[in-house]
């Protein structure tokens, strides 16, 4: 998956790691965002399966996965940014 030049400056703006992302794309759960486009974020379930993947590793990890990417029809990720509000399912 490619990350866009937009993506890779918020996500350096806002210390979001490279590694968060790639567990996000890997393990996040997916919501439509409009356009084509959808929101991928670490609810209860990707947490767990991040947690039995990283092994000890994952309590270090844990407080950096209040995250969210925003993924283009083209899978290209457009933006990151922490997750301040709960995400309403619809």
């Amino acid at each position: 998956m490619t990350t866009s030049q937009h993506a890779k400056i918020r996500s350096q703006q806002r210390g979001i790691a490279p590694l968060v992302i790639d567990l996000l794309l890997k393990f996040g759960s997916e919501e439509p965002a409009g356009d084509g486009a959808s929101k991928i974020f670490f609810d209860k379930r990707a947490r767990r399966r991040v947690k039995s993947y990283a092994g000890p590793l994952a309590a270090v990890i844990d407080d950096y996965l209040d995250v969210y990417a925003v993924v283009g029809a083209d899978n290209t990720v457009i933006t990151t940014a922490h997750r301040i509000e709960r995400i309403r399912r619809h």
